[in-house]
């Protein structure tokens, strides 16, 4: 699979554009860009053309101070409209933005998470089966991550916390049943503990404690992905090793529990921010897209068929851009998916169409 040369979208000067998700989230069937603007204090929100192209952005306050790290768009109302989830690493808090209809967002309602807790990701599903989508943070700076109950109007409980280890700093969040007893169970990405961290869900919300696994000593482990890599049904883990250059792959053994991670370079001094996981190629074979912060790239490294992965390609994002985040996803209808890319140092939204 190839790509078209980078189009950008400027999210502002000095926004320093952190975290993107991609959702329709004005009712058009196209995905649209909501970005976290970490260094402006607010959310972005780009709408799609239909053809690739985008809109000017809209920007929404976060509050002073805030530092929006991350960003998602999930219905937390019941009313079939994609809401805002924002992790506030400057402000302590989640902060939440409903959807006013027509892809307009109403102003920010905001959920502490502890002092000082620095939230960096934060995820958004139902754990306790009573089909309300419920908000998981990762608070850094606390070694824990902290799950919100949705009341069902979109309103959250205070936090309930669970210990992802002593100085294990957890900067990455998902969702997924790893177990196969149909619960969403916890799985973080540890900074500072070097290892991924899974915290099985007992199947009314409450968690049992974190089992943890290996990244490599000095990895600063930054963000993780989970999906069935190599066929068997069974949601393996990936991670992005952002001081060792490299993704970890660890394989599910079916009850919950990984086996030690396989590593693949990303380069010498790349410094993998991101990591996304998709078919691209459309073999029906999950692939790994990472972004790489220090070497201004975007790395494709094409799934094998096994689990395993062939050496990275990659796309260049442009001189001192430095990639944070990466979705992919087909924004322009051909039924091929895309990379967008946010490019915290260029101060942009980078977009590859594939061709």
């Amino acid at each position: 699979m190839a790509f078209t040369a980078q189009t950008n979208y400027s999210t502002g000067v000095g926004s320093g554009p952190m975290s993107l998700s991609m959702t329709d989230v004005n009712s058009d069937t196209k995905p649209d860009i909501i970005v976290a603007l970490y260094n402006q204090y607010k959310v972005g929100v780009l709408f799609n053309f239909g053809n690739g192209t985008f809109h000017a952005q809209t920007n929404y306050s976060t509050g002073s101070g805030s530092y929006p790290q991350c960003v998602s768009a999930v219905d937390v109302n019941g009313d079939s409209k994609p809401d805002i989830i924002v992790a506030n690493n400057g402000g302590n808090n989640v902060g939440v933005l409903f959807n006013a209809g027509n892809g307009a967002f109403l102003s920010q309602t905001t959920y502490t998470t502890g002092s000082p807790s620095y939230p960096p990701s934060a995820s958004a599903a139902d754990v306790n089966n009573d089909n309300k989508s419920d908000i998981v943070v990762a608070n850094q700076y606390l070694g824990n991550v902290g799950v919100l109950f949705n009341f069902g109007n979109g309103t959250f409980r205070s936090q309930t916390t669970y210990s992802t280890g002593n100085n294990s700093g957890p900067t990455s969040v998902v969702l997924v049943d790893v177990n196969a007893d149909g619960q969403r169970d916890i799985i973080i990405a540890n900074y500072d503990g070097d290892s991924v961290g899974v915290l099985l869900n007992f199947g009314n919300g409450t968690f049992r404690p974190v089992t943890s696994y290996s990244t490599g000593n000095n990895s600063n482990t930054r963000s993780v992905s989970v999906v069935d890599v190599n066929n068997d049904n069974k949601p393996d883990i990936i991670v992005a090793n952002q001081n060792l250059d490299n993704i970890g792959v660890l394989f599910n053994f079916g009850n919950g529990t990984f086996g030690p991670q396989t590593t693949y370079s990303t380069g010498n001094n790349s410094g993998p921010a991101s990591v996304a996981v998709i078919d691209i190629n459309g073999d029906n074979k999950p692939d790994i897209i990472v972004a790489n912060y220090d070497a201004n790239n975007i790395g494709v490294l094409y799934n094998a068929g096994d689990g395993t992965f062939l050496p990275q390609t990659t796309c260049s994002t442009g001189t001192s851009s430095h990639p944070q985040s990466v979705s992919v996803t087909d924004i322009n209808n051909d039924n091929k998916p895309d990379i967008i890319v946010a490019n915290y140092g260029a101060n942009n939204i980078g977009v590859l169409l594939a061709n």
